[in-house]
């Protein structure tokens, strides 16, 4: 039996259940849900100093869904081993259009430096892909993101798998079950990315 078509809606539910998409090489998709999973636990977020600085300078502007579609094709420009296939592009930017998937880009001298996207359901913000063009550009985005959350409310951030560049930033790996009681009491939050 073939697996059902990747649509906006199973992603999202798939979401709530503690799962996430990618594709494969072949370009088929495959469904994932760590154990442990990586998470930032939004109050002890670490901004390590050299980061602190360049967020103080103001070297980037920082803009909120101006150029979904610019920083998710530069999260999928991996060359051969991106994971983002043409049909998970075509996806998440619906979901975009639909109000799920929101962008945080960095601009400098008028052009995308980096950022990074995401999914936000509730309380439960699913970090995706992240890019840089211009130092330090993805690290400020992050940081962007981490402010906003916590400024709305937000209780969970899953960052999926831990790499060392996440843990520099207090990234903690904690069991499935944990993850999904976490998840549980974020989707019931009302939360807003952005305002109506």
């Amino acid at each position: 039996m073939d697996d059902p078509p990747l649509t906006p809606e199973l992603v999202l539910q798939a979401y709530c259940a503690g799962i996430f998409p990618m594709a494969d090489e072949d370009g088929a998709i495959s469904w994932f849900s760590p154990d442990p999973r990586c998470t930032f636990p939004l109050a002890s977020f670490h901004v390590p100093r050299t980061l602190r600085q360049l967020v103080r300078r103001r070297v980037f502007d920082i803009r909120v869904n101006t150029a979904f579609d610019d920083v998710i094709a530069a999260c999928a420009d991996r060359g051969e081993e991106t994971w983002i296939s043409a049909e998970v592009l075509a996806v998440y930017r619906a979901l975009h259009r639909g109000g799920w998937a929101h962008s945080v880009e960095c601009w400098h001298a008028d052009q995308l430096a980096g950022g990074l996207y995401g999914v936000a359901i509730g309380g439960a913000f699913f970090g995706e892909s992240m890019f840089t063009r211009v130092s330090g550009a993805s690290k400020v985005a992050l940081a962007a993101l981490v402010e906003r959350l916590r400024a709305r409310g937000f209780t969970l951030l899953d960052a999926q798998w831990t790499t060392p560049h996440l843990a520099r930033f207090g990234a903690v790996e904690i069991p499935r079950r944990e993850y999904l009681r976490q998840l549980k009491a974020a989707l019931a939050r009302p939360c807003r990315f952005v305002n109506p």
